[in-house]
């Protein structure tokens, strides 16, 4: 249709991940979507295989581990795989001058701050929970946080299924830190990760968390405020993660009218400028 605009190319790493499946397939469904590249490691037995044949059906799209060719035939990368493979794929994207989505949690202070550097040059949004729903939360936080500054103490649990490598989550963690910044406090020095034997009384500028993992759990997160006579409860619960993979895309589209810049899902979604 004349005056329509472009469709936007995705390259998509880890493609044979669970999460890359769920990203390709949302592609594949978005109509201002298409698939540029799938991507993953060397030697994987998905390498040469049509991104989609899992689907029952043919993309045209093969997966590779040509990073450089991947990036050439897309406009932007959604990477939710390890922090070194991100951080590669990040350099790669900064050659190229592709955008990024970065769903991958677990990165050290360094490499945020590597990453932050790569977004001088190229456009990135970067979130620990690209799910609408779990952003929307985190509004929420801040706000109970500023109202419950006295007399509530404070914990956050998380479950993941059993193959998650890092915890706590980077969700649970970005809720604490919103929680912390909300009571001017620094979550370094307030965060509890573990309990165990006698540990005295419960230090009330202290955030705690626990970790659950097990099962197929795609992700549950629970903010507990608990006051003398009551308790206030902020939950999320990922049934599929669909939710990641449409957060990712309208992360995408945000990208798309943007310059260089390090982002957020607060802004992808219009909370703050």
């Amino acid at each position: 249709m004349a005056g329509a605009n472009p469709l936007i190319r995705v390259a998509v790493a880890g493609a044979s991940g669970r999460m890359g499946r769920m990203l390709i397939e949302a592609v594949e469904q978005a109509e201002d979507c298409v698939l540029g590249a799938a991507l993953d490691v060397p030697g994987s037995a998905a390498v040469g295989q049509d991104a989609t044949a899992w689907l029952g059906r043919a993309s045209g799209v093969r997966v590779t581990s040509d990073v450089r060719a991947a990036l050439a035939a897309s406009d932007v990368l959604i990477d939710f795989t390890r922090p070194e493979g991100t951080l590669a794929h990040l350099q790669a994207c900064r050659a190229h001058g592709t955008r990024a989505v970065i769903g991958t949690t677990g990165f050290s202070a360094e490499q945020k701050s590597e990453i932050a550097a790569h977004a001088q040059h190229i456009g990135v949004v970067m979130a620990p929970n690209m799910a609408v729903g779990v952003n929307v939360v985190l509004q929420l936080l801040d706000m109970a946080a500023r109202a419950l500054h006295e007399g509530y103490d404070i914990e956050i649990v998380e479950a993941h299924h059993r193959h998650k490598v890092d915890a706590p989550s980077g969700t649970a963690l970005r809720m604490g830190e919103v929680v912390a910044n909300a009571l001017g406090r620094n979550l370094q020095e307030c965060a509890v990760y573990g309990r165990e034997g006698v540990t005295g009384e419960r230090d009330p500028s202290t955030i705690g968390f626990a970790t659950v993992r097990g099962g197929d759990v795609v992700g549950d997160h629970t903010v507990m405020f608990l006051g003398t006579g009551e308790r206030i409860e902020i939950t999320h619960k990922s049934s599929s993660r669909v939710t990641y993979a449409q957060g990712s895309l309208r992360a995408a589209r945000f990208l798309m009218g943007r310059g260089p810049g390090l982002f957020d899902m607060a802004q992808v979604l219009g909370f703050k400028a």
